[in-house]
């Protein structure tokens, strides 16, 4: 692994394979190691080049000195559907960490390829950077639109209890 200064941070990284480049972009607290190596080399024998990293705040790329929210108050910003105050950086500013890893490695545009939170980073990509991006895909995620693609609160209710009644069966065996 290799890592490279950007937007004032150092961003680790994976470089696998040549051809056309693809960017993978992992989801909240992924780390470049949690792609799976079949799913990185079956990109790589169809000739991709794929590039893989660890945002920052994670794994061994820069972290930064402010404090994530709680459960509770994401909880909250999630029900209520209203952004979360104070945050240290948004995913537009994640998104120029992933386009100045690629001016960083010389790399014009890539295809672009983001799981839940990644595919977040890889839309805003796309929305700001639309010239680095050749081709995206989005997997397991939504466009972070807080009045469309959530969990309806219907719903909510018998997840909640659903989860409770898994995580007691785990305690009793």
């Amino acid at each position: 692994m290799a890592s490279l200064e950007t937007n004032g941070i150092r961003i680790e990284y994976e470089v696998k394979g040549s051809g056309e480049p693809m960017l993978l972009i992992m989801g909240l607290s992924g780390q470049l190691v949690d792609w799976p190596d079949e799913f990185v080399q079956m990109f790589v024998n169809e000739g991709f080049q794929t590039i893989t990293f660890d945002n920052r705040d994670i794994g061994l790329s820069s972290q930064t000195s402010w404090t994530p929210p709680s459960q509770t108050k994401l909880a909250v910003a999630t029900l209520t559907r209203r952004p979360l105050k104070g945050v240290g950086y948004t995913l537009r500013d994640m998104a120029s960490d992933a386009v100045g890893l690629l001016d960083g490695l010389g790399i014009e545009s890539a295809h672009v390829v983001g799981v839940s939170m990644g595919a977040m980073i890889a839309q805003e990509m796309a929305i700001d950077h639309a010239h680095k991006v050749r081709s995206l895909v989005s997997i397991m995620s939504n466009t972070g639109d807080r009045r469309n693609g959530a969990a309806s609160l219907g719903l909510l209710t018998p997840m909640a209890r659903q989860s409770a009644v898994i995580a007691n069966a785990d305690r009793s065996c």
